[in-house]
């Protein structure tokens, strides 16, 4: 289960996109959670996804 507040899940994700996962899609896989979930509840605190680091920046 993933954090449902949106702080908590920020660190959640990107310390598992940085040691974990090759991808916000791979992560999602893995949890069995929709990307846009993850993207719209971190777009909230104005952090978006980027590809080329592989994090929400």
């Amino acid at each position: 289960m993933i954090p449902k507040d949106p702080v908590i899940l920020l660190s959640f994700v990107n310390t598992q996109l940085r040691d974990n996962y090759r991808s916000l899609s791979e992560f999602c896989n893995q949890y069995n959670v929709m990307e846009e979930e993850i993207t719209s509840k971190l777009e909230e605190i104005n952090y978006t996804y980027s590809d080329s680091v592989n994090q929400f920046i």
